[in-house]
C-alpha cells in the first residue's frame, strides 16, 4: 500500500498549505525553512499491532527507492511501519538552496510532527540513516531527543570529516552528462565511466536521471549545483562539544569493514555524544545496505528487538 504524499502547493510568508490524498490526523503549518518530504510507507503485516514507526533516511544522491526492499523486510520482521523518506533536494521532495544538517534534521522533525508519529505509538520513532542520512539522524537525535527512541547510523559518525573525493568526482561526471544533452541513459553511463568506474555506483547515480515528458533530453531530477556547493556542509557535523549535548538513549553505529568513514580513532568521540552506543561491523564498503543487505538486516533487527 502506498501512503499519501504530503506536498507543498503554495506558501504564504509564515505557513504552507497542505495537499491531502487522504486525511491525516493533524497538519501543523510548516515553518518557513521546513520542507514537506515525500515518502513511501511500508506497513507491517495485517492483523498485528504495529509498533513505533521507523524513519529511513538515504544518503547523498539517493532516494526512498534505494531502501524499498530492506524497508519491507524490517516492517515485516519488526511489525513496525517504516517510512522511507526523500530528503530535501532528493527524489520527489522539494528543492531548496540551503542543504546542511540543521535543515535536513528540521525537515525530519516536521515530518514526525505532521504525521503525528509520537501519538500513534507508545514510544517515539527509530531513525535509521545511511551516510548523509546517518548524520541527519544523529543531528536530529542530539537536538530533539524527545522525538527519537533510538538511532541507527550506517557508516558515518558525529565528526567533521571531508567527504571522499569520489563524491566530487560524481558531481563533475553528472555535470558532464548535463552539458552533453544525452538522449539515452547508455550515453550518460558512458560519460560517467571516467568518474565512477564501478557499475553499481553508476547505476545508483543514474536513478536520478529522468526524461521530461516535453523534452527528448534527459535531465537530473536533483539540483546538482546546490548539492555541489553543499559538499563541505555534508562533511561537517553541527555539534562540536559532547559536553554540551548528548543523546542518552541507545544508538547503533554500523561500519562497513572496507570503509573508512568510522575509523577506530573516532570511537571515543561517538561515546561522548552517544554514551549508550554499540558498534557492529558488516562486511561491506561504504554502501553497506546495498552491498550486504543480509548483514545489515541481521545487526539492525537484533539491535531493535533488544530495545523493545
Amino acid at each position: 500500500m502506498r501512503a499519501p504524499v504530503l506536498r507543498s502547493i503554495g506558501a504564504a510568508p509564515k505557513f504552507q498549505r497542505c495537499l491531502y490524498h487522504r486525511s491525516f490526523s493533524t497538519c501543523r503549518p510548516l515553518k518557513k525553512e521546513e520542507l514537506a518530504l515525500a515518502y513511501d510507507l511500508h506497513e507491517p503485516p495485517a492483523g498485528v499491532t504495529p509498533g513505533p514507526a521507523i524513519l529511513f533516511l538515504h544518503g547523498l544522491f539517493g532516494s526512498k527507492k534505494n531502501n524499498r526492499s530492506i524497508s519491507k523486510v524490517l516492517a515485516r520482521e519488526l511489525s513496525r511501519p517504516v517510512y522511507a523518506l526523500d530528503l530535501r533536494n532528493h527524489g520527489d521532495s522539494p528543492h531548496a538552496l540551503v542543504h546542511d544538517y540543521a535543515h535536513l534534521a528540521s525537515d525530519v522533525e516536521a515530518f514526525i510532527t505532521q504525521h503525528s508519529l509520537l501519538s500513534k505509538a507508545p514510544s517515539p520513532p527509530t531513525i535509521i540513516g545511511h551516510s548523509m542520512g546517518a548524520k541527519t539522524a544523529l543531528t536530529l537525535a542530539l537536538r530533539s531527543p524527545d522525538l527519537v527512541a533510538n538511532v541507527v547510523a550506517v557508516d558515518n559518525a558525529p565528526v567533521d570529516a571531508a567527504l571522499k573525493s569520489d563524491f566530487g568526482g560524481y558531481v563533475q561526471g553528472m555535470k558532464r552528462v548535463e552539458e552533453a544533452g544525452v538522449k539515452r541513459q547508455s550515453e550518460a553511463d558512458d560519460i560517467l565511466k571516467d568518474y565512477a568506474p564501478e557499475l553499481p555506483v553508476r547505476q545508483f547515480l543514474l536513478t536520478n536521471l529522468i526524461k521530461p515528458r516535453d523534452s527528448p533530453i534527459y535531465k537530473w531530477r536533483i539540483p546538482l549545483r546546490t548539492l555541489a556547493m553543499s559538499l563541505d556542509n555534508l562533511g561537517d557535523f553541527p555539534f562540536k562539544s559532547p559536553e554540551e549535548v548528548r543523546f542518552e538513549k541507545p544508538a547503533l553505529f554500523i561500519r562497513g569493514t572496507r570503509s573508512h568513514y568510522i575509523p577506530d580513532e573516532v570511537i571515543p568521540i561517538i561515546g561522548r555524544f552517544f554514551p549508550r552506543f554499540e558498534i557492529a561491523d558488516v562486511e561491506a564498503g561504504h554502501w553497506v545496505i546495498s552491498e550486504n543487505p543480509e548483514g545489515f538486516r541481521k545487526v539492525t533487527v537484533e539491535f531493535l528487538q533488544d530495545k523493545e
